[in-house]
């Protein structure tokens, strides 16, 4: 449950993070709309710019969620190791002990 809610917090941050970028390239001032006609290759570049932003972070975030999912993996596996090691049977501790005969 806790870490459903960490991705959903994460994923939250990641959009917010993302819009204030896609807002900050939007070029509507209040001065811009009565002075001057901006170019019709002015808008392209910066939806070209956006998209590219919006792919860069899908791929990262793609590459996080894949090097956590080999961690947890890893982590999963060496706990497995430790639990084997930990029942695994010791004959001279046996003997020792007197359990064995």
């Amino acid at each position: 449950m806790n870490s459903i809610t960490r991705s959903g917090s994460l994923s939250i941050i990641l959009v917010a993070f993302s819009l204030h970028f896609i807002l900050g390239f939007s070029d509507e001032s209040a001065g811009s709309k009565d002075a001057t006609k901006t170019e019709p290759h002015a808008g392209r570049s910066t939806s070209t710019v956006v998209i590219v932003v919006l792919i860069l972070l899908v791929l990262f975030s793609l590459f996080s969620f894949v090097l956590f999912k080999l961690w947890r993996k890893k982590k999963r596996e060496e706990q497995y190791a430790r639990l084997l090691k930990l029942f695994e049977e010791d004959d001279e501790l046996e003997l020792e002990l007197g359990l064995r005969d």
